[in-house]
């Protein structure tokens, strides 16, 4: 994870039951070990786009393909080692009114591979 991140809170459904807080990353830069894949299973709702994904042992969801990121991971900040983030800006997303401020957030921007050097 990087060591700086904005973290969202969403009011949508299945975040808000779950008390999610979630960072976005660019599916090139997630990488999940092979050895994990047997033990996950994934859970869809509503419009399907989302990739809900936990563990089939525990519960805990650590990633999800997030509906606005279809090209990104949506990574649980709790899941991420202790003292791996150092500093974390708080942002909210209205996921019960997911279609009047998806545009608005910028949140898709995140998925996006930067190319500032």
């Amino acid at each position: 994870a990087p060591v700086s991140i904005v973290a969202w809170k969403c009011n949508c459904s299945d975040c808000s039951m779950r008390g999610n807080v979630h960072f976005i990353v660019p599916a090139c830069n997630f990488q999940l070990e092979e050895k994990c894949k047997e033990w996950l299973t994934t859970y869809t709702f509503g419009t399907h786009k989302a990739k809900h994904i936990f563990c089939k042992i525990c519960g805990i969801t650590s990633y999800y393909i997030p509906r606005s990121n279809p090209d990104g991971v949506a990574v649980t900040v709790n899941c991420v080692d202790a003292g791996t983030i150092k500093h974390v800006e708080f942002k909210y997303y209205d996921g019960k009114n997911w279609e009047g401020v998806y545009e608005k957030s910028g949140i898709e921007s995140l998925s996006k591979v930067s190319t500032n050097k």
